[in-house]
């Protein structure tokens, strides 16, 4: 590996740092692969490490290739899903995979293009691929590096709400210029926002930048952008949406109206929650007036 961590000064410590503290995780192993590492980025939305490693084990065990998957109806990578949340990610990935089963001989595709055309999958996923698995040159933009970078290098507490076009250029004059280091530094700011540089406790005396925190030499000012969104459930649709899932994930015969009805209170909003479903493809109502996941 041609070594170009010096390209900046935050390339040597953060990279250093992530080679001794980098969490062993089943996704981050060569055996994974390309289609693990998808998997994982799949699952990974919005959605912490410790609920994704027991689901992302049974995933792989049932379907370890994308032609696995797409075998199967996508009802059931619904039901496999389980309380992961956000379940329409089951359905993309369902179609991602049912295209690469198709289109690409059943392998990962290795170019960004290729991995961007893909049903379900993103700027954001298509980079994380190619450079976790592949070790290519991409500016990966999670949540996390977000954040690293919003401190490390603007020096403002948290990133705007959505990635702007200033957070990308900021990430591609960050990018080492040699591949290989380029995919570890991915990797390396992910991990340091994910377990450091955290959204509310950061561990400036850990961290292996503080002296060069843009953000911490300020003063560390408090944030003064927009009202940042808040992770509300209780009540929402989208609970009411999780507990009508889960009477279908459970079932193994479609489920009569009334077994829906008993999740719910509010008639109203149980019914838009229904609707909700069937409108995103996550539940097939059926003539006789029951629903199962889609067949």
């Amino acid at each position: 590996m041609n070594d170009d961590r010096d390209h900046h000064p935050l390339h040597t410590p953060v990279i250093d740092w992530f080679d001794d503290n980098a969490r062993d995780l089943p996704w981050r192993r060569p055996e994974a692969g390309a289609w693990g590492v998808m998997v994982s980025e799949f699952m990974l939305q919005q959605t912490p490490v410790s609920r994704v490693l027991p689901v992302y084990g049974q995933w792989l065990e049932r379907w370890p290739t994308p032609g696995a998957l797409a075998g199967d109806p996508a009802g059931e990578a619904v039901r496999a899903w389980g309380r992961l949340g956000y379940p329409r990610r089951a359905l993309r990935l369902h179609a991602a995979a049912t295209a690469i089963a198709q289109l690409h001989g059943g392998e990962v595709p290795t170019d960004h293009a290729e991995l961007l055309a893909l049903p379900g999958v993103g700027e954001y996923t298509a980079a994380a691929v190619a450079s976790f698995a592949y070790g290519q040159r991409h500016a990966v933009l999670d949540t996390n590096v977000r954040r690293v970078f919003a401190r490390a290098v603007t020096g403002v507490e948290y990133p705007p709400n959505a990635t702007t076009a200033a957070e990308r250029r900021v990430a591609h004059r960050m990018l080492p210029a040699d591949e290989a280091t380029a995919a570890r530094w991915a990797a390396a700011t992910m991990e340091l926002g994910a377990l450091i540089c955290t959204a509310r406790g950061p561990e400036c005396v850990r961290c292996p930048i503080a002296g060069q925190c843009a953000w911490r030499l300020a003063g560390s000012p408090e944030h003064d952008g927009p009202p940042r969104r808040g992770q509300t459930y209780a009540g929402t649709d989208r609970q009411v949406r999780g507990r009508l899932l889960a009477v279908l994930r459970e079932a193994t015969e479609p489920v009569p109206q009334a077994a829906l009805d008993a999740v719910w209170h509010e008639p109203v909003q149980r019914a838009r929650a229904l609707d909700g479903l069937v409108a995103d493809g996550l539940v097939e109502p059926l003539q006789d007036g029951r629903y199962r996941l889609p067949g």
